[in-house]
């Protein structure tokens, strides 16, 4: 289980010393190391043969000092307590991060929904909603999509709630299809995020977008949206992967092709026969190296053989504790996993805005007011990096826990 711990534990001491270099006392650090409510609940789902099976789902509610919780929803085999508290924890930075007024939340179902039916997971999904209905809601807590979840899952959800309240609640939930009050640029609001904040980077160091040598480890929903995103700016992506390898082609690779031939799991590399490994890829000579995958890929181990200028994490927790030191003792441009990603909750909370108002913005307004939150808090974490001479996950910390801290104190909870 040690591997298990490691997400919560390297969480808890990286806000500890947010919190001391903020000047809070212990106290604080006590209230914000662990979520405020952690719901374990049983789902009894009968499956398409008659028989009936019974799954194990969470429900992480981190604090709620400053408004309700928000956070996604996983469906996946290794979903296990300590990473529902940890990716909560994670939710409350980002919110921070980028001004909203929430707190952090996370759920999960230990389920492979590669091996269900569409109505086993229907059935699964509606029965989640009823088994943690006591503590979510509009002004409670408010779900979104996550991994191997999307929006048909949050279209059952909303209707099983909209049931179980006797109204429509389209507010309950984010990350809908548009005709059920979703936002227009949610599937993509991610990928847009980290864009943005790699064309801040970029700039900070002084290397035209247009291009610029990107590689990105990950083809799923987010790689893929930004390979295009960048092949689009005019970037040469020269490396992608997936989970069977990599490609490389010093030339830039064919995105347009890539994006057409890959599965609905993002596979691509199967179909090739000259691939690379995973390590070559993320030790290959770029500008901008993007890892878009799975946590603890750059590691003390391989983190003296980046060779980017620029490494935006775009996964969760992709890069370890040792290995954020070693990049910055290196000079490389590190963005963290809650800044660079935070695009996605901050889509999330201008949908939630839209049903609440029962107005509903264009692309246009949507994206306006995405680049704006994006890159306000890009400058905040860099600015705070540079004056306080310490590296970009700290300061990103020190912003995003700080309005949470600060709202329990108000409260009187400290």
């Amino acid at each position: 289980m040690s591997e298990n711990l490691n997400v919560l534990t390297s969480t808890q001491a990286i806000i500890h010393e947010a919190l001391n270099k903020l000047g809070y006392d212990e106290a604080m650090y006590e209230l914000l190391k662990e979520p405020l409510r952690m719901l374990q609940v049983r789902i009894p789902v009968r499956m398409d043969d008659g028989s009936t099976k019974v799954y194990t789902g969470f429900r992480a509610q981190h604090n709620d000092a400053v408004g309700p919780t928000k956070g996604g929803v996983r469906f996946h085999p290794g979903v296990y307590e300590d990473e529902v508290k940890a990716l909560s924890m994670w939710m409350t930075l980002k919110c921070g991060i980028v001004d909203l007024p929430y707190g952090g939340g996370k759920g999960g179902v230990i389920c492979d929904p590669r091996e269900m039916s569409m109505g086993e997971l229907e059935r699964l999904s509606r029965g989640y909603v009823r088994a943690v209905s006591q503590i979510v809601g509009p002004t409670k807590d408010i779900p979104a999509p996550d991994v191997m979840t999307n929006a048909q899952i949050m279209a059952w959800m909303m209707d099983e709630y909209s049931l179980m309240d006797e109204f429509n609640s389209p507010n309950f939930i984010t990350g809908k299809p548009l005709v059920l009050g979703g936002s227009q640029g949610r599937d993509r609001a991610t990928a847009q995020g980290v864009t943005i904040v790699i064309e801040e980077a970029a700039k900070k160091r002084g290397i035209n977008i247009r291009g610029a040598r990107v590689v990105i480890q990950g083809f799923g929903n987010a790689g893929s949206f930004l390979a295009k995103f960048m092949h689009d700016l005019g970037a040469k992506v020269i490396g992608i992967s997936d989970a069977y390898g990599a490609l490389h082609d010093p030339n830039g690779l064919d995105i347009d092709y890539l994006l057409d031939r890959r599965d609905s799991f993002g596979t691509v590399t199967t179909l090739f026969e000259n691939t690379i490994s995973n390590k070559e890829l993320l030790e290959l000579d770029c500008d901008i190296l993007v890892p878009a995958a799975i946590e603890n890929q750059i590691t003390a181990d391989n983190a003296h053989e980046i060779k980017a200028n620029i490494v935006v994490e775009a996964a969760n927790g992709p890069t370890t504790a040792e290995a954020t030191k070693i990049l910055t003792e290196r000079g490389i441009l590190l963005v963290p996993d809650v800044l660079a990603s935070a695009g996605g909750v901050t889509v999330s909370y201008f949908e939630w805005v839209q049903n609440n108002q029962g107005y509903y913005w264009t692309k246009e307004e949507v994206e306006e007011r995405l680049i704006k939150k994006m890159v306000d808090a890009f400058e905040n974490v860099y600015t705070t990096a540079t004056t306080r001479n310490i590296d970009m996950r700290l300061a990103a910390y020190m912003v995003g826990v700080r309005r949470t801290a600060e709202a329990s104190r108000f409260r009187g909870w400290v």
